[in-house]
């Protein structure tokens, strides 16, 4: 889940005592700087290159299962700095090292890395791409007609990918200034990510980093080899340690059981601890107790005997709930950021009427203060470099008009329900969206791009209407609008670790736009490979791509209205919809008035409680387990949890994810596992050998 990314605040915002006596800069004086294009190094963007794959087929798998993405930025600053770091050493070596590995081209690693697997996300092939396909239109009724389904194919998926996907890198970039220098918003991921790059490059940190990585690599060997061993046991659904029935056959009928997944476990690590707990409150009020109520309703609700995917019946209420709960929540957040961000711009022009040395020249008002002089010489420094390689403003301005043209010609011969003009409203608003998702980001650390995307959904669906292809019309200004918005806030992001880092904002911009490349190019690939060794989209399948249906059934709700849904479910939908509200405008008002215990701590996120609704309460449980590992790691050693807690959970997640490839190739080639490991009642099994 792309809003869960603000972990990162707790990994390296901390200082020890050394470097308190001086400042982050004055360690760097002495160190050379080199210009962009020496950033731009080859071996960097070759290392970007094999990172963003193995990023990118993590990224699809828990798109494809859960829909839940941790921040991937320590991972990534953290691996670029091992590959380089044993490749540099190597050549030192030999003596043959002409070019000294430093934070900038960490920096620029980082960057790429994390805009490849930031496309994996927005690209929606497990999501709005894979909700126009027939295997997901087949599950509803509604809307199964040739122009609202798309069969999908590498050709067009990549044209569209390609045409959509780097508008948004310019949308953003004249505001650069005003959003790290003037308004100096935080971007907790990104200062996060280069207080780690930073310290990975000072001798004491250089050290630290050296042992993160090789636990890293030990959890990363543990997670594939692990892997690797329960596909013997999985020779069919429902086989295998992913079947496990911890809990009892009842409770793993409600889907409430352990499924030994280093990857999810590795997730819960990362994610903040109520993240986790929400997904289990969301499991435990679904699948433990709405799910079992509705069922005693069939027949009466509902037809009786219809097909598990049908929308008409239980799993009508599962995913019209969710996507209840969902809205509830995106548009609170949405209109409370536009509230935040038209609040904050007043205060600032008070404040700037009233303190007229708040209009002068950044370097003239950092040197207002001589109280400060540490911070002051990072300041001073940062913003020398940071407005040095500038990218012109009519650059950004073009650059958006030209890609914009491209697209709103080329997009609908892709998707012939969107029209010229459809597109042209799309990218007319699109920079509004795109900068409140980037102010608002930089202020709390949190993207509603996919919010973003489901309200355009809403939009263009009822825009065009049924009858004229509206559901795949819906679909496709999602990725539109994501596209943009997403690729706005990562890019402003990446312009904070930048900006404390030193490195040059041309060197990133150029940066952003290989990953961006990187991602539209291997995004589709890394999914049709899933998409052609497993069933996607079935419910009881390890890969049940639960966004697919739930964003088609968005877009069917445009077209149709409320009436296409089963008895009481609009009732209950707007219960739990207001209910969403509800929690998170308790949330704020706690968050504002109450300081001594600040229990808003403690309340759930209706967003994350809202996934289990569709696909049970198994995944949730494996992040519990990640999260107590890390409480109890904390409890007893908290230093040595902070420093190796994120190496380990990315081990975990990367190991599992990777031995899913000679898995996914075994399952093209037709050759299944040996063995079934399946677990029966007591009944079942006397009837099975009595048989």
């Amino acid at each position: 889940m792309e809003e869960g990314r603000n972990e990162e605040e707790r990994l390296g915002g901390e200082e020890d005592d050394e470097s308190k006596l001086e400042s982050t800069e004055q360690v760097f004086e002495k160190v050379e700087i080199p210009s962009w294009k020496n950033q731009l190094t080859l071996r960097a963007l070759f290392t970007s290159l094999v990172l963003s794959a193995v990023f990118n087929f993590i990224v699809c798998k828990l798109n494809l299962t859960t829909g839940v993405i941790p921040s991937l930025n320590v991972a990534a600053g953290l691996l670029g700095f091992a590959v380089i770091k044993s490749w540099t050493a190597v050549l030192h070596k030999a003596g043959l090292l002409k070019q000294p590995f430093t934070r900038q081209e960490n920096t620029v690693i980082q960057t790429c890395v994390v805009a490849s697997s930031g496309i994996a996300f927005s690209s929606g092939t497990a999501s709005y791409m894979l909700g126009m396909s027939p295997t997901i239109a087949a599950k509803a009724e509604e809307g199964n007609t040739p122009n609202n389904v798309k069969t999908l194919s590498i050709g067009w998926m990549l044209a569209f990918l390609y045409v959509v996907s780097f508008v948004g890198l310019f949308s953003i970039v004249p505001l650069r200034k005003m959003m790290i220098l003037k308004y100096k918003l935080t971007y907790p991921s990104g200062t996060a990510t280069a207080y780690l790059i930073n310290s990975f490059h000072t001798p004491k940190g250089a050290k630290l980093a050296k042992k993160q990585v090789a636990a890293l690599f030990k959890c990363f060997s543990f997670s594939f080899l692990f892997g690797g061993f329960q596909w013997f046991f999985a020779a069919d659904d429902g086989c295998g340690f992913s079947s496990f029935p911890t809990f009892g056959l009842k409770a793993y009928a409600q889907r409430f059981y352990f499924d030994f997944s280093s990857t999810y476990v590795g997730v819960g690590m990362l994610c903040p601890i109520m993240v986790n707990v929400s997904l289990l409150i969301g499991a435990i009020i679904s699948w433990g107790i709405m799910w079992p109520i509705i069922e005693t309703k069939e027949g009466i609700w509902y037809p009786p005997n219809l097909s598990s995917s049908s929308l008409k019946g239980i799993q009508g209420y599962r995913v019209f709930l969710s996507i209840a709960t969902m809205l509830g929540d995106g548009l609170f957040n949405f209109f409370y950021m536009i509230l935040v961000t038209g609040l904050s711009f007043m205060k600032r022009r008070r404040s700037e009427k009233n303190d007229p040395a708040s209009l002068l020249p950044v370097d003239d008002a950092i040197n207002k203060d001589k109280g400060t002089q540490l911070q002051d010489l990072d300041d001073q420094r940062r913003t020398h470099h940071f407005m040095k390689d500038s990218i012109p403003n009519a650059v950004a301005v073009g650059g958006y008009i030209a890609l914009a043209a491209l697209a709103i010609i080329a997009v609908p011969f892709i998707f012939p329900p969107l029209k010229w003009y459809h597109i042209l409203v799309a990218y007319a608003i699109a920079p509004v969206l795109a900068f409140c998702n980037a102010y608002g980001c930089g202020l709390t650390d949190w993207s509603l791009a996919s919010n973003y995307g489901k309200i355009a959904i809403l939009i263009f669906s009822s825009w065009v209407g049924q009858d004229n292809g509206g559901v795949l019309a819906g679909l496709a200004a999602c990725g539109v609008m994501m596209s943009i918005v997403s690729t706005a806030s990562d890019l402003m992001q990446d312009f904070k670790t930048g900006y404390m880092t030193l490195a040059s904002p041309l060197a990133m911009f150029f940066s952003q736009v290989a990953g961006t490349f990187i991602g539209c190019t291997l995004s589709p690939l890394v999914f049709w490979i899933f998409y052609k060794a497993y069933p996607l989209g079935d419910t009881h399948s390890a890969y049940p791509a639960p966004y697919a249906a739930l964003y088609r059934a968005i877009s069917l709700l445009g077209v149709e209205g409320f009436g296409s849904l089963p008895t009481n479910c609009l009732s209950l939908a707007i219960g739990f919809f207001v209910g969403a509200v509800a929690i998170d405008v308790l949330k704020e008002v706690l968050k504002k008035y109450e300081t001594k215990y600040r229990a808003y701590r403690f309340i759930p996120n209706p967003m994350c409680m809202a996934i289990p609704f569709y696909l049970g309460g198994y995944f949730a449980i494996d992040m519990c387990v990640g999260s107590l590992i890390l409480f109890v790691w904390r409890w007893k050693n908290k230093q040595q949890a902070k420093d190796f807690g994120p190496a380990v959970a990315s081990g975990l997640i990367c190991g599992e994810s990777l031995s899913g490839i000679p898995a996914a190739i075994l399952a093209l080639a037709g050759i299944k596992a040996p063995i079934c490991m399946k677990f029966l009642s007591a009944a079942a099994n006397a009837k099975l050998e009595n048989s």
